[in-house]
Order: C-alpha cells, then structure tokens, then sequence
C-alpha cells in the first residue's frame, strides 16, 4: 500500500516533467529564458500588492469555513498559514502540499485534525465551484477556442450535478455503516460551512476576489511577456491557462499551465511561444507573490487556533 501511494506521488511530477519536456521540445527554451527576461519592477510590484489581496482573501474564505464546521481559526494565523501554504505550493512538486500542510497544522493547533482538514477541502471546493461558474461566464461572453464547445460542457455539467444530488439523496444518512457516517458529515459540513447564513455570502465574495486576482496576474504577466492582443481576446486564453493550474501534476506550478497556454495562445492565432511565455512569467511572479510564506516558515507560529 505504501509503494502504491509513494509511486503515484511520484506519477504527478512526473506527468508535469512530461509536459515541460514536450513544450521544450517543441517550442525549444527560448520562450521561457525570454519570458524570464521580460519581468520588470512594475510587474513584480503588481504581483505582490494582488498576492496579498488574493492571500487574505482566501485566508478569509478559509476562516469563515472553519468556523462553520467548529474549529476557531483567526485571521492572523490564516493568513500566515495561506502564505506558508501558497510557498509551498509553488516550490514542491504537486502543487497541494502547501494546503495538506496547513490543514494537518491547524487541525492539531485546533485539537481536531479530522475537521481541520475538511475545512480545507471544503473551502477550496468552494473556490473551484466559483472559478468553474465564472469562466463558464467569461468564456461565453468572449471568443475562445473552447466557445463552440460550451454547450455540450454546460451540460455535462449540469448533468454531472444532478447525478451528485441523486447519488447523495440516495444514500443512507441513518445507520452505523462507514457510508452512513460519511454522507451524515458531508452534509453536516456543507449546510454548516457553506451554507450557513454567516458563511455562504462571505465564501462566495472571497472566492471571486481569489480568482479574480490569480485571473488579473495572468494578465499582467502575459502583457510582461509582450502579448498586445486586446483584453477582450487574451482574458479568454489567460483563464484557459489559470483553469489547467487545477491539474495536480506539475513542478513548482510549472507543467499543464504552460502547455494549456501554448495551446491556447496558438489557437487563437498567436504563437505557442507568446504562450509558454506568459505561462513561465506568471509562475515566477507568483512565486514573488508567495515569498512572505518563506518568511513565516522561519518564523514560530502565529497564532493560536483554539
């Protein structure tokens, strides 16, 4: 069992290498040497003062979550965990281990590492269902080269949701069973950290301002990496891009993003090269952004979640 896991540890890494591999390959080094050259003070300026809005953004979500499900987590500790979290994340393969550190952590200082961690999972959830619901939105309203395929992903979607509704109305939410169990705590947390009267409406504003935030830094790095086009047309391929980064198979956030760019910048008649440059200035401006985390990792920690 544990070689199993230790081997699809190393499968996400790997797939992420895979991909760099593949874009050297075709677009040679010189789109991320040049992007790397581009990043001037401006940009780098712009990526710290969004990173702490975006940070604290989040950091909020996260509290107003754990709240809910019952294990009191104060915004300083929050937002010095999402900073250490989001160092992490940009620095270790995967990208997630950032956030299953800060969720064992605060579960320990909570005295409850169950409901630290579904706190985590719950609040990034939330994220990932409002990015999901406002790129739908973008890439309607803008062209794309995914815009002719939205319907049929609407409704898969939409089919995708009504099938969870029926598979969770299905299960027994009486009984001793493991499954029981299971479904009783899922909704439990749901109508409790999400939902919830105080939480739902502050979820909700966190999450858009995340994204919106990650979504404005893609733009300022692909404006770095020298890409003129609109922003009617480049907000579209940058989201496209930002959406890849939910893949957990990439080195230090480098990987799918990059190839999702190459991708998509040539699609819509640029060049794949302006893409894996966009790409490559966005990973190493949110690397800056996340610098604060390398401080708190040296730093005892702040806070206490009781």
């Amino acid at each position: 069992m544990r070689w199993a896991w230790t081997r699809r540890a190393w499968l996400r890494p790997a797939a992420g290498l895979a991909v760099l591999a593949a874009l050297v390959a075709f677009v040679g080094t010189g789109p991320f040497l040049a992007g790397l050259r581009l990043i001037d003070a401006p940009a780098l300026a712009a990526a710290l003062g969004i990173g702490v809005v975006t940070t604290v953004s989040g950091a909020w979500r996260w509290s107003l979550v754990a709240g809910g499900l019952g294990v009191r987590l104060p915004m300083r500790a929050a937002v010095a965990h999402c900073y250490r979290a989001i160092f992490l994340n940009s620095t270790l393969p995967g990208g997630v281990l950032g956030d299953v550190h800060r969720a064992v952590r605060h579960g320990r200082d909570a005295g409850d590492v169950a409901r630290g961690v579904r706190a985590v999972v719950w609040e990034r959830a939330a994220g990932q269902v409002v990015q999901v619901v406002i790129a739908v939105a973008v890439l309607a309203a803008f062209p794309s080269p995914v815009r002719r395929y939205l319907p049929a992903l609407a409704a898969v979607g939409v089919v995708t949701v009504v099938a969870l509704v029926l598979v969770a109305r299905a299960v027994p939410r009486s009984g001793a069973s493991r499954l029981a169990r299971v479904a009783r705590t899922a909704l439990t947390d749901v109508r409790a950290g999400l939902l919830a009267r105080r939480t739902w409406a502050g979820v909700v504003l966190a999450s858009t301002v995340v994204f919106a935030g990650h979504l404005a830094t893609f733009v300022v790095a692909a404006r770095t990496a020298g890409a003129d086009a609109p922003l009617s047309r480049l907000l579209p391929l940058t989201l496209l891009a930002l959406l890849a980064m939910a893949l957990p198979l990439n080195v230090g956030g480098f990987g799918p993003r990059e190839g999702v760019a190459a991708w998509a910048f040539a699609a819509a008649g640029l060049t794949a090269a302006q893409g894996v440059a966009t790409g490559t200035v966005y990973g190493a401006l949110v690397l800056v952004a996340s610098l604060p985390g390398a401080v708190v990792l040296l730093m005892r920690p702040t806070g206490n979640c009781r």
